[in-house]
């Protein structure tokens, strides 16, 4: 399993070199969640993807279509894509299509980690809501309050987020620490928290489904 995030280990055991190989190529905000759903997969590779991405929605089609001119010569057809649209407005579909490559279902990681009728039931419940995944809380400050600003200009708060009335933490794990991560970003924003631990949804069965059929 090759990585290009540092703070995720490959297996000990490698697969033979003779082994048929896949890949996936993920979202940078996955990279933990992909090793935990990939561990002990045979033939499965992983690569991520700049998790600041997340910020530039429209600079993921031209990343993804550079890893795959990248991936082609040694995997041909056996890629999986581990992004929804996540805000490219169909680009990532139309990029994917025309190069026969299958991605994550859904909008964003929040409805294929909660699942699609559940993220719907959540957004008719309450439309202002801020969703946090484990990644978004983990980098709270970095991507969110320092990302946007907040902390240099404590107006902006308002600017982003005066619609919002609750955050909700899709949580994936059970971690105690990233829960109170989760629970000082809704204080910070000044808006009511709930966690839903959901895990990794059809993250999980949408990698072992390709892994299935090409690994």
């Amino acid at each position: 399993m090759r990585w290009s995030q540092s703070d995720v280990r490959p297996p000990e055991a490698p697969v033979p070199a003779a082994t048929p190989r896949a890949l996936v190529i993920g979202c940078g905000a996955l990279a933990r969640e992909l090793a935990e759903v990939t561990r002990g997969l045979p033939g499965v590779d992983v690569t991520c993807l700049r998790p600041d991405l997340h910020n530039r929605p429209e600079r993921i089609a031209a990343a993804v279509r550079e890893a795959i001119a990248a991936a082609r010569p040694v995997y041909g057809d056996r890629i999986f894509v581990a992004y929804a649209d996540c805000g490219t407005g169909g680009g990532l579909d139309r990029l994917l299509e025309a190069e026969g490559i299958e991605r994550l279902p859904g909008a964003h990681c929040y409805e294929f980690y909660a699942g699609a009728a559940a993220f719907a039931r959540l957004a008719e419940e309450e439309p202002g809501t801020f969703y946090l995944t484990d990644f978004l809380a983990r980098n709270f400050e970095r991507l969110v309050w320092r990302g946007l600003g907040i902390d240099r200009h404590p107006e902006f708060r308002a600017v982003y987020f005066g619609n919002y009335r609750r955050v909700v933490h899709l949580a994936q794990s059970e971690d105690a620490s990233i829960l109170a991560q989760a629970t000082d970003a809704a204080d910070r924003l000044g808006l009511a928290f709930e966690h839903r631990h959901v895990g990794l949804g059809d993250l999980r069965t949408s990698i072992l489904a390709f892994a299935g059929t090409h690994a």
